[in-house]
């Protein structure tokens, strides 16, 4: 909290002390160096930054300032409105063509390369690119193959992606140019995240970062580098460290303008929070990336922004709401989208969420359409050739680390005979202290080991256990819809939620770190959400879960989800006839070695509530009596139904 405390009241400060610089700072014919390059010079990139190089270009001379000026002018404003800075880039082209300087040209073209990249031009991107690569300097290249890389990612070719990275970096350590090094371990922190080698891609991302801060510029590189190394500390679940960088990022992307970073990181902040289950904050994140995605007018961070909020609402069971989104998504990504990766995601998300709705066969074509596009992602040869470059590259960097070692060998070879005996001594040392706790250190691997494996099989245990209950509530799903009998439909599905609450159960258990204990108060949720869902009473039944979190075994556990599962599935059959609005709270605390429990609605009562006194109600008494407990109902301006267990505390 402090730390992101501060980088807000950092750029505050920073803000207001660009406005008092002023933007005159820039651009000055005056001076023996008239024009002080962004991001390179200064990072003052005040708000009327891009007006003052329009004014200025014109008038600037010799030809190569006005160039600089005009190819900074057509970059910069991609980050904000990709059309005009297509305008910018084409009026360079015009006047180099008129000046006959291919140089020139060819950087236009790059910077064309880029914006045609973002305008989901990919093909035309890669033609500009490659004629530029004729006309340019070899210090301009790593640039260059960084905007390449982006097109091969883009397209789903991840290891041609990998490739143009590795020449960026070699380019960029040839010449000593720390923003390549830095934009080149970036862009491979991308590509690992991608192939889901998360702490490869957190090595590669730290680098990055480590080379910025060198630079102290924040740049719309340094940016989009913490949002990267972000999404690796998010997929290693180090959600505080997530939330750090991307906070970074936000604060460095409103500063700037930079609407493409800032809508890539609240897309990655809808994840982190549903993680989190702060859906909330999630919903709120999910409208911000749709808003700056709108602002750039980019379509793929528009898809994307959708695609996330369809993730969001999958998870709170928003099942309807989640295939609207998602359609949304994959509509947006036009036949030549090229992304894969994320239209695969999009396709596994809408499977999700028809198989949630219950559409079965929209779910089983959905999940076929992204196992097409995953196969042609994430093939065996992508993945060999990423690992294979690292390794050059590692071995590489080892080679030049022993010749260096080499060379201080030879001048300091006294030295080193020295510390080598030291080194000689010690591990000496070391062996005889490691000999006197080997038989100690040897039981206690066997029983870390042990541990492990046995920690590993129940999770193993309860996810298939989950996995066969949810079998089993797909197949009463399908059986009752064959049915014509009313009450053996209701039977049915009936049973499919009995199951469901207790598949939940075992869900719980291999998903988080206990696996002896469930806690209730976040189980209660997802099983109210799923009964209010399953009755399409989402808009008119509001569920209240007033507890503390609260560990049970899962003994206790299941029985109390079966009872609660009744209980709300009998309130949403009777208690609100008619579609009527109304509140359900379910409630549970401990009091000493008493368990209490309950559960009530502000329905219409005894006229409806008690008129069936069926299975569920048989069910909920048995229950109660295998918890050696006891139950009372209480019908006053609704049904209150309160219980009373014997209080076991879970390991």
């Amino acid at each position: 909290m402090r730390i992101r405390l501060f980088t807000v009241a950092s750029t505050l400060a920073i803000i207001l002390f660009s406005g008092f610089m002023g933007i005159s700072q820039i651009v000055d014919f005056d001076r023996e160096k008239p024009y002080k390059k962004v991001f390179v010079d200064t990072d003052n990139f005040g708000p009327s930054y891009l007006d003052v190089l329009e004014e200025a270009y014109p008038i600037a001379k010799p030809d190569s300032l006005q160039f600089s000026i005009l190819n900074d002018l057509a970059y910069y404003w991609h980050t904000r409105n990709l059309k005009r800075s297509m305008d910018f880039t084409l009026r360079g082209l015009k006047l180099t063509k008129e000046k006959n300087n291919a140089l020139w040209e060819g950087r236009f073209q790059i910077t064309q390369g880029a914006i045609l990249l973002r305008m989901e031009k990919l093909d035309s991107a890669m033609t500009v690119l490659t004629l530029a690569k004729e006309k340019v300097l070899e210090y301009d290249l790593p640039f260059l193959y960084t905007q390449l890389g982006y097109v091969f990612e883009r397209k789903g070719q991840l290891d041609r992606a990998a490739d143009y990275a590795m020449l960026s970096l070699q380019l960029g350590e040839k010449h000593n140019d720390k923003k390549a090094m830095a934009l080149a371990y970036s862009d491979l922190s991308n590509l690992f995240w991608k192939q889901a080698k998360f702490e490869s891609g957190l090595d590669y991302g730290l680098r990055s970062v480590d080379i910025f801060e060198q630079r102290a510029i924040n740049d719309l590189d340094y940016g989009f580098t913490l949002y990267v190394v972000g999404n690796n500390y998010l997929e290693l679940k180090a959600y505080d460290k997530a939330l750090n960088y991307y906070d970074h990022s936000i604060a460095i992307g409103e500063r700037y303008g930079f609407y493409n970073n800032l809508s890539d990181v609240y897309i990655s902040k809808v994840d982190l929070y549903t993680y989190l289950n702060k859906f909330d904050e999630a919903r709120k994140a999910g409208e911000n990336a749709v808003k700056y995605a709108e602002l750039l007018d980019n379509d793929f961070m528009l898809m994307r922004s959708w695609l996330s909020i369809g993730k969001l609402q999958n998870i709170q069971g928003k099942y309807v709401s989640a295939i609207e989104s998602l359609r949304k998504s994959i509509k947006i990504a036009s036949d030549d989208f090229g992304d894969e990766f994320y239209l695969s995601q999009a396709y596994e998300t809408l499977g999700r969420a028809y198989a949630g709705n219950h559409n079965y066969q929209k779910a089983y074509q959905a999940f076929a359409v992204y196992d097409e596009l995953k196969d042609r992602i994430f093939t065996a040869e992508a993945d060999q050739r990423i690992s294979q470059l690292r390794t050059e590259y590692d071995v590489a960097q080892k080679e030049n680390t022993i010749q260096l070692q080499q060379t201080r060998i030879s001048k300091q070879q006294t030295r080193q005979i020295m510390i080598m005996a030291l080194v000689f001594l010690l591990l000496l040392y070391l062996l005889l202290l490691y000999k006197s706790l080997k038989t100690n250190g040897k039981k206690n691997k066997m029983l870390q080991k042990q541990n492990e494996e046995k920690e590993f099989l129940l999770k193993e245990i309860h996810h298939r256990v989950k996995n066969n209950l949810e079998i089993v509530s797909s197949l009463l799903a399908l059986q009752s819809a064959e049915l014509n009998d009313g009450k053996i439909m209701e039977a049915m599905q009936n049973s499919q939620q009995r199951i469901q609450s207790m598949s939940m159960v075992h869900q719980k258990l291999y998903q988080e770190k206990s696996l002896s204990a469930i806690e209730m108060k976040s189980y209660f949720f997802n099983l109210s959400n799923y009964i209010v869902n399953i009755f399409d009473r989402q808009n008119n039944i509001e569920v209240i879960v007033d507890m503390d979190k609260m560990e049970l075994d899962v003994d206790t556990a299941i029985p109390i989800g079966l009872i609660v599962n009744e209980l709300l599935t009998n309130s949403m059959k009777y208690a609100f006839p008619e579609n009527s609005l109304g509140r359900v709270t379910i409630s549970m605390f401990r009091t000493g070695s008493q368990l209490f429990l309950n559960v009530s609605d502000n329905g219409v009562g005894s006229k409806v509530n008690t008129s069936e006194l069926g299975f569920g109600t048989k069910l909920v008494k048995l229950l109660t009596r295998q918890l050696d407990g006891k139950m009372q109902l209480e019908i006053e301006n609704g049904t209150t139904v309160s219980f009373q267990f014997q209080y076991y505390k879970a390991a």
